[in-house]
């Protein structure tokens, strides 16, 4: 049996909350569950990124200034 629901409150910025609620109603879904899909697809996006950082951690790392001027020599600045 799955958790019941939480409740929280959640202040939004006047402009973004009409759009959410037109977005509800045309779609014909709460405004919980398009914000409930959209912290799922961030926190979806950033365990994407966590692991695109574990496959890379042995790669070598190069500093900004260092990039900048590989860049210079390549010709591409």
């Amino acid at each position: 049996m799955s958790e019941p629901s939480k409740r929280s409150t959640v202040y939004f910025d006047p402009q973004l909350h009409a759009a959410l609620r037109l977005k509800a109603a045309h779609t014909h879904r709460s405004i919980s569950d398009l914000v409930n899909d959209a912290v799922r697809a961030a926190l979806a996006e950033d365990q994407e990124d966590l692991a695109a950082f574990d496959e890379r951690v042995s790669e070598p790392t190069m500093s900004y200034e260092a990039l900048l001027e590989d860049l210079k020599v390549h010709g591409k600045l």
